[in-house]
């Protein structure tokens, strides 16, 4: 099997976060945080090892504001509806997942008012609209970091800074850039950061949390199951406590440790490189197949390890049943989660095929699809 489908999960998994799921399960299986026993402590050292490890590769000063959650979408519905209340604005843009858009049309219904930025395909969301767009009831920018469509990188850094200078907050998804992208949320001026567990920081499914600037507050999404201060009515003041109800995924948070320990030990530059490499390899092939269709970025341009693309008279289902079928590769098609993305690209109706690389994929892998989609566009 040839794996181009990172951008849905990464796989295979780095050694260790196999084996520190396993240690987890087998060692350290006490609930963390709800017990002074041994076990329960050591479970709770996991749980704060990895908040520590996702700060250091964040560039968090404290670690105690990484929370927990099931995945991104959970982290993205807790920050937007923690934020936003009737009578704010919100900017985004129109590459944004589902994950963004459908809590906002809710919002939206509740009095919240959602300005879609009409976005570029090849260039991104352009600063200048963002400051323009801004109204005195504008509360919150939210942008994916890179398209989980296109492989686009938005401008957030000068983004950022229109926020941070106009009082402004910041949500950044890096579902598609967290462990093959560096991110700094105190240069880039991110005042929120989601992330997914179980992509490019290489840990379990099951696994995703969310930054939460020191001074903010967010309204709380679930209440309740939380093991600090079981006397008080009501949910705890602090983070992560505040935020994070109910048992924790110990053994997946202990897998999602040994991803960023493992990105940490390669250094994200170096990922970062190869991922480039694969992925200019396969732009520039696909670029020579009579009767492909590219999408996104121009090679030359910087982007995340996605790229989408279509052959001339086939539907993107048949080409990745085709490349599954007959070639041993994995490959996603059609909307990809990201209807207004697929609008803004005029691929509604059909979708695309999205091949998405990852560390772990190697330049032989890129050659033999490439070999796979020419023979089935013939």
């Amino acid at each position: 099997m040839i794996y181009f489908d990172n951008a849905a999960t990464t796989w295979p998994k780095p050694e260790s976060v196999y084996e520190a799921v396993d240690q987890c399960l087998r060692n350290k299986g006490a609930n963390p945080s709800r017990s002074g026993h041994f076990l329960a402590l050591l479970a709770g050292q996991i749980v704060f090892n990895t908040r520590v490890s996702l700060a250091q590769l964040f560039n968090i000063d404290n670690p105690l504001q990484v929370v927990f959650t099931a995945n991104a979408t959970m982290a993205l519905n807790m920050a937007l509806k923690g934020v936003l209340k009737p009578g704010d604005h919100v900017l985004t843009s129109s590459l944004e997942h589902n994950s963004v858009t459908r809590p906002l049309e809710i919002l939206r219904q509740q009095g919240v008012e959602v300005t879609k930025l009409p976005t570029s395909v090849t260039q991104g969301l352009d600063p200048e609209q963002v400051e323009s767009g801004i109204k005195k009831n504008t509360k919150l920018i939210v942008l994916s970091h890179a398209s989980n469509v296109l492989g686009l990188i938005q401008p957030v850094a000068e983004i950022g800074r229109i926020a941070r200078e106009k009082g402004i907050l910041f949500l950044v998804d890096s579902a598609q850039t967290a462990g093959s992208i560096p991110i700094d949320v105190q240069a880039l001026g991110i005042d929120l950061l989601v992330f997914a567990g179980h992509k490019g920081l290489l840990g379990p499914q099951g696994t995703g949390g969310l930054y939460i600037r020191e001074d903010l507050k967010l309204a709380t999404l679930v209440e309740g199951g939380t093991g600090a201060n079981s006397e008080d009515p009501y949910q705890p003041e602090e983070s992560p406590e505040r935020y994070e109800s109910g048992t924790l995924n110990t053994p997946g948070i202990a897998g999602l440790g040994a991803g960023v320990d493992f990105i940490l030990q390669e250094g994200i530059n170096k990922i970062r490189a190869k991922e480039r490499e694969l992925t200019q390899q396969l732009m520039a092939g696909l670029q020579e197949i009579p009767g492909v269709l590219l999408y996104g970025p121009d090679l030359a341009v910087e982007r995340a390890p996605v790229v989408s693309f279509n052959l001339k008279g086939k539907e993107p289902s048949e080409v990745a049943y085709l490349l599954d079928s007959l070639f041993g590769i994995a490959s996603r098609p059609g909307l990809h989660c990201a209807p207004d993305a697929h609008k803004a690209l005029g691929t509604f109706k059909q979708g695309t095929v999205r091949l998405s690389l990852g560390y772990f994929n190697t330049g032989e892998e890129v050659e033999r699809c490439l070999e796979a989609v020419a023979k089935i566009a013939r």
